[in-house]
């Protein structure tokens, strides 16, 4: 059967719409933390990151969902639906008054972006496998990492005019946006013929064997430590950027500058990956990165310079850990899906919600060990990124030969 697609460049801009929606969901909330801890009248300034961490939570959990529900309905009107759900849930946190009922309405926003996250990427291995799977998701991850130098600063934007609740309603344009331009232009990927009844057997059979391989579980927590050093970093941003460095109001903006060089990583990957292949790159990175963690952890624990001295390396080293998931998470993810696309919903639903659920329980205690120093920040960082790097030399089985 030859399957629809779209023009590779509208596909590649479509998937990656859809993938940044978790991180505009993230992203514009970290100018507004203050002003939340304080409307919501919280003493632990630190309580404000829950605000990410839950949504981020409810996008693990909905996966498990969203995904094997796509190989029974199809892929468009499950990301429809969770788009809507999204849609609910921002409206919800635009007028709630609490933060038991902001967590609450985060937690349902975060399960409505699950379908866009995990969905679209059975989308993208419905239509390619192999390396060019992994270059079309290099690519779509170009915007995922360069949504934070947009997010931030329209966050504080919004909030200077508008006050902090408005961010919420800028979700509800930006879904809409998805739901139109998916309806309108992208052909159903999941034909009729090829879909799977929804029964428990069915389910079990499938989740068994994504869980039962070593490839797919191998990568799956690569993966899952690279979005607790990201989830961490992004929970601790604006304390770090403000308490540490003092730069107050100029922290979207150099925020911004950090992700629209990292951007490129995502270019570079989809120009090397067809010739050097996702795992080598990888693993490369993520040996880079140990050491520079490693290196960063000596200059700011031993070295007794100031905060003023030691932000210019520190804007280095964050440019350098915005660089890791566009030179990674497309490469794990292609890496993960790769001998799974007969179930390819499923295998996107667990590896998507396993490695979003590890990653929080990574992220929330980088996040609250913040003391007003950058140390439980490297820390957590030179962790995950030794556990990566020694499963990365595990080597397990894909990306044997290009496709």
């Amino acid at each position: 059967m030859t399957k629809t697609r779209l023009p590779l460049f509208e596909f590649i801009v479509l998937v990656s719409i859809m993938f940044s929606m978790i991180a505009f969901g993230t992203d514009a909330m970290l100018p507004a933390l203050p002003e939340i801890a304080n409307d919501l009248g919280l003493s632990d300034v630190n309580r404000a990151q829950l605000v990410l961490t839950v949504f981020v939570l409810g996008t693990g959990i909905g996966q498990l969902f969203t995904g094997p529900v796509s190989d029974t309905l199809g892929r468009k009107p499950v990301i429809t639906g969770g788009l809507l759900l999204f849609i609910f849930g921002s409206l919800l946190s635009y007028y709630t008054t609490t933060m038991e009922g902001m967590l609450l309405a985060r937690f349902l926003q975060g399960l409505g972006v699950s379908a866009p996250r995990s969905v679209t990427m059975a989308m993208v291995r419905d239509l390619y496998a192999g390396r060019m799977m992994a270059r079309v998701m290099s690519f779509s991850m170009v915007l995922f990492v360069l949504v934070p130098a947009i997010a931030p600063l329209a966050g504080q934007a919004l909030t200077q005019a508008f006050g902090w609740r408005s961010i919420y309603l800028s979700f509800v344009l930006f879904a809409l946006i998805g739901i139109l331009w998916l309806n309108l232009r992208q052909p159903e990927t999941h034909a009729p013929g090829l879909r799977r009844a929804m029964k428990w057997t069915t389910y079990s059979s499938a989740m068994r064997e994504v869980i039962t391989s070593r490839q797919v579980m191998t990568y799956m927590l690569v993966l899952s430590f690279g979005y607790g050093a990201l989830f961490g970093y992004l929970s601790s941003a604006q304390q770090v950027f403000v308490d540490v460095f003092g730069v107050g109001d100029r922290f979207p903006k150099y925020f911004a500058i950090i992700a629209l060089i990292s951007g490129l990583s995502g270019f570079v990957n989809g120009m090397l990956v067809m010739r050097l292949g996702m795992r080598l790159l990888a693993q490369a990175a993520f040996g880079v990165s140990l050491l520079t963690n490693l290196a960063m952890l000596v200059l700011f624990e031993f070295s007794g310079l100031s905060p003023q001295a030691l932000f210019a390396p520190f804007l280095v080293w964050s440019t350098l850990s915005f660089i890791l998931p566009g030179l990674t998470f497309g490469n794990l993810n292609a890496l993960a899906m790769e001998p799974m696309g007969h179930i390819a919903g499923m295998a996107a639903a667990v590896i998507g919600a396993l490695a979003t659920l590890i990653g929080v329980l990574i992220a929330i205690p980088i996040g609250l060990a913040f003391n007003g120093s950058i140390i439980p920040l490297l820390i957590g960082f030179s962790i995950c990124s030794a556990l990566s790097f020694g499963l990365m030399l595990t080597n397990p089985k894909g990306d044997q030969t290009p496709d």
